[in-house]
């Protein structure tokens, strides 16, 4: 639903007025800080990753515990790492890609996860049946 001309300038001037009186608090309201936030757990997870592959191969030569610890780390790393870059992609590339909205019918929708959409399909299914429709 858009708002209108009047909403909109009511909206910013409430905006402007919140970042006037509490800026961090504006920040963290903003999702910025998330961002960055996952942006660093993405990257010190890439880290561990080049850690747990130099171990891998290290284990090689000094003992197969080393490796098997690389590998649980690079394990561990990339678990990390692709869900804080997803989190990175979900909460910051709308601002890039121009669409907030989902691309597929099975992605993650703004604030919401798959499963929440997978539900309200369900609910849609069940109206629709309930009113006499077939989907």
């Amino acid at each position: 639903m858009a708002l209108s001309e009047q909403e909109r300038k009511l909206l910013e001037q409430l905006e402007a007025s919140l970042k006037a009186d509490d800026p961090h608090f504006a920040e963290a309201l903003s999702g910025r800080g998330q961002v960055q936030l996952h942006r660093r757990r993405a990257t010190l997870a890439g880290l561990g990753f080049l850690a747990g592959l130099a171990a891998l191969f290290g284990g090689v030569q000094l003992h197969p515990a080393v490796s098997i610890a690389g590998f649980v780390l690079m394990l561990v790393a990339a678990i990390i790492g692709i869900g804080a870059w997803q989190r990175v992609q979900d909460d910051g590339e709308p601002a890039r890609g121009g669409s907030s909205a989902p691309k597929g019918g099975g992605g993650r929708a703004a604030g919401g996860s798959s499963s929440e959409d997978f539900m309200e399909r369900l609910e849609e299914r069940w109206k629709k049946r309930q009113q006499g429709e077939q989907p």
